[in-house]
């Protein structure tokens, strides 16, 4: 259950005043690395809400797959289910599933890898890796992704939230943020 608990919110509201109040608007699974997006105010948190609703927020994920990828994009469309006897795995469950639908685009192949760029249409919990692993989307697990099948060493899931767009509650802009994928 600890290990539930700690997350960026919590490790904030134990350092900074009570005053200030944090919401997650973008949340990432643990392993997973790259941009959070977090809202410091309940307005901010709705218009930002309203933004995710109507999928006028667009995120990029970059990610190496743990094997060669023989077409160079396309679109996914799976519907993912979470059995509550078995979390947090996602399932393909087209009786249960809520629809989920990811654009990709092979980067490069870099000997037995392959660098994918994933434009999650929808935000499903662990859409992409899913989608990645799955025979019925590219059928090849993200590296050291091993809750859905991966079997190479490695140190870390090789996931990364590399960019977001979205319009600035406060200042009516069009904001782009981007980080450097570190794999």
């Amino acid at each position: 259950m600890r290990d539930r608990q700690d997350s960026v919110l919590s490790r904030l509201r134990q350092l900074l005043p009570e005053k200030m109040v944090f919401a997650a608007m973008h949340r990432l699974d643990r392993e997973t690395s790259g941009i959070l997006l977090l809202a410091r105010d309940r307005q901010t948190y709705r218009q930002l809400s309203r933004q995710f609703q109507q999928r006028q927020v667009r995120k990029v994920y970059e990610a190496l797959l743990s094997g060669c990828v023989t077409i160079n994009q396309g679109v996914i469309e799976l519907p993912l289910w979470g059995d509550p006897e078995n979390r947090p795995y996602q399932e393909v469950n087209w009786q249960y599933g809520k629809p989920s639908v990811t654009r990709f685009q092979v980067l490069a192949r870099e000997g037995d890898y392959t660098r994918v760029e994933f434009v999650p249409l929808t935000g499903r919990t662990h859409q992409l890796r899913v989608h990645a692993a799955d025979a019925r989307g590219l059928g090849i697990p993200i590296l050291g992704d091993k809750l859905y099948g991966c079997r190479a060493l490695t140190s870390r899931l090789h996931l990364h939230a590399r960019e977001i767009y979205f319009l600035h509650p406060q200042l009516g802009e069009n904001f782009h943020l981007r980080t450097k994928t570190p794999f």
